[in-house]
């Protein structure tokens, strides 16, 4: 469509480690107070192709109906005009026009005209379900390729991706159970946590499936649900009467089972001990097997399916489909989409004169014709159906910042293409226009992308002042002001190595001369020496010593490795979220260990 439909935002990321890209500001000339020409667009442009047939259509009923005459050849046209009657030939052109006009509006209508948005409540619906992931040290096992524990994490990805509406929620347990998300329908920021989930970062070892169940109940619970699903991903329970107990017909608990009856070793890899498998307190291998008929029992008992797991899709569409006591119902979320009304239905009023001369006798208003020709390159064509604005924002989206930048009128919207395309100065000129925080803030990244560390901490200062609370421009700040300081370090190390490298070079030239004895081009080197103390600064060119041409060298290639480290450090992103929730889970075990509650404690079977 010619504009992105949806809320406005105003993106507040930038160029430096886990910040994105520079910020993006609101899409330009919607916020209502434009004038209606300025905003005039249509939701479906190509149906305006169709006035092209409308026209040629016109033009062929006229010269057929007009070659059915044929007085013409065989009149003079001196005669013509008073032997025929033009009432019948005003009134074939008066039909003319009228379908002609009523093709015309109704092609117009079809477009869908439009310049105002207006606001659209989003509903969702109520579909709770919450993922209980085993990831006690069994999932380590081997009988399914790669590991039990990767193909659990694939199948949570897949089902993540399959439920497009309703929320979701993610809890892991071990010898204990941790919420690694709440309910929520940000499907994505759950999929990127899912590689980080194994078993080597819970706190506490075992197997301990009735603290996951407790946990994920609190969490319908705190979130208002009255019923939702249960999908326990697992390769076996100790104690199935302790998930029993938590039975509900409103909470379901269907089981995936995870593994083979054959069952595999536990690797100890996780704990450097590469080629070792876990074993009992007598030494014994211990042997990981999958009990399917436990599992389905248990699941029956539930309310809940059971199912293996598998390479397809049928396992988790089965399980998700499990039945609840009431049907599903939608409900109206708290923001709202602002979408382009379509002013379409103003055609039909139009067309109501027009269609009542359809009731006359020989008159013919049934032409419909569509044609949708190839999508058209950005020329003259674009420029009758979208702005040069809109052409930019397409332009973006297509990965061509170069050509984005000449297409955006909004000097905003230009810089931040100019600043994809790696065009720092010309974007720094547009964003200083921006006298807001998120223009300060992304006036401080295109400095610090040309290496202008002072100017872009002002501006990031700037921001501040603004919004102390803007953790980016914070962070980018205290990044730039290191980078600063370890410039200004190698500056100051830079004139002290030049004249110690200079006096050793002296030194070694003096105690390789024999004492007393006068070398050819010494007079030379002293009355070079003596210019260069008498006059440092003159106009005359000065010869460089081989100490000065090393320290230069050594000075660029010392430049050259800053600039690489410090693109490397600009371009590295964490994206490993192990260590947060792996302190996540600790301290929650604490905190439950010092209120008293000593179930958070490692079980004897570890597996």
């Amino acid at each position: 469509m010619p504009k992105p439909t949806g809320p406005r935002h105003r993106c507040t990321s930038g160029p430096w480690p886990g910040r994105g890209c520079c910020s993006l500001p609101c899409w330009p000339g919607t916020d209502g107070g434009g004038a209606m020409l300025e905003s005039l667009h249509f939701i479906r442009p190509w149906w305006l192709v169709g006035l092209l047939p409308v026209i040629v259509v016109c033009v062929l009923w006229a010269r057929h109906r007009a070659g059915r005459s044929h007085w013409e050849t065989q009149i003079a046209p001196e005669l013509l005009a008073v032997l025929l009657e033009s009432a019948n030939s005003s009134r074939f052109n008066s039909k003319v026009w009228a379908v002609a006009a009523a093709l015309a509006v109704a092609t117009v209508g079809l477009a869908g005209p439009t310049w105002e948005r207006l606001p659209q409540p989003v509903t969702q619906k109520t579909d709770a379900t919450v993922v209980v992931l085993d990831l006690s040290l069994s999932m380590f096992a081997e009988d399914l390729a790669p590991s039990r524990l990767v193909r659990a994490r694939q199948k949570i990805t897949d089902i993540l991706r399959l439920r497009q509406e309703g929320v979701t929620g993610l809890v892991a347990y071990a010898g204990d159970a941790h919420v690694v998300a709440p309910l929520t329908d940000d499907t994505r920021t759950i999929e990127n946590l899912l590689s980080a989930l194994s078993p080597a970062m819970m706190p506490v070892l075992g197997s301990d499936p009735m603290a996951a169940m407790a946990l994920t109940r609190e969490l319908f619970t705190n979130s208002g649900y009255r019923q939702g699903r249960i999908l326990l991903i697992t390769d076996g329970v100790r104690r199935p009467s302790e998930i029993a107990a938590y039975a509900a017909p409103s909470f379901p608990v269907s089981i995936m089972g995870v593994g083979t009856s054959r069952g595999g070793t536990i690797p100890l890899d996780f704990a450097n001990q590469r080629g070792q498998v876990l074993t009992d307190q007598q030494g014994q291998t211990v042997v990981a097997r999958l009990d399917e008929a436990a599992l389905a029992g248990l699941a029956s008992r539930t309310h809940g399916r059971y199912r293996t797991l598998t390479l397809q899709d049928d396992d988790i569409l089965d399980l998700l489909e499990t039945p609840l006591p009431s049907s599903e119902a939608t409900s109206e979320l708290e923001r709202e989409f602002d979408v382009w009304a379509d002013m379409g239905y103003w055609a039909c009023i139009l067309l109501l004169p027009l269609v009542l001369l359809g009731f006359r006798r020989g008159v013919l208003v049934c032409v419909c014709l569509a044609c949708v020709p190839p999508p058209a390159s950005a020329n003259l064509w674009d420029d009758l159906w979208l702005r040069r604005d809109q052409q930019g924002y397409n332009a973006i989206q297509q990965g061509r910042p170069d050509e984005a930048s000449g297409l955006f009128a909004d000097p905003q919207w230009r810089a931040s293409a100019q600043y994809q395309g790696e065009d720092y100065p010309s974007a720094a000129q547009g964003f200083a226009a921006d006298p807001t925080t998120t223009g300060y803030y992304n006036l401080g990244n295109a400095l610090a992308k040309q290496g202008q560390f002072e100017e872009a901490i002002a501006a990031y200062t700037q921001a501040l002042d603004q919004d102390p609370s803007h953790e980016d421009a914070a962070f980018n700040k205290a990044l730039v002001e290191g980078l600063l300081k370890d410039q200004q370090s190698s500056e100051e190390q830079a004139p002290q190595q030049q004249p110690n490298e200079q006096g050793e070079g002296q030194d070694s030239r003096n105690e390789s001369e024999p004492q007393g004895a006068d070398q050819p081009g010494d007079e030379e080197q002293d009355a070079q020496q003596a210019e260069s103390e008498q006059d440092p600064d003159g106009e005359e060119p000065q010869p460089s010593e081989p100490g000065e041409e090393q320290s230069s060298e050594q000075m660029a290639q010392s430049r050259d490795e800053q600039q690489d480290a410090l693109e490397q450090w600009l371009r590295r992103v964490p994206d490993e979220p192990g260590g947060l929730l792996r302190r996540k889970f600790r301290y929650e075990t604490n905190q439950r260990l010092r209120s008293g509650d000593y179930s958070s404690q490692a079980q004897e079977q570890v597996w």
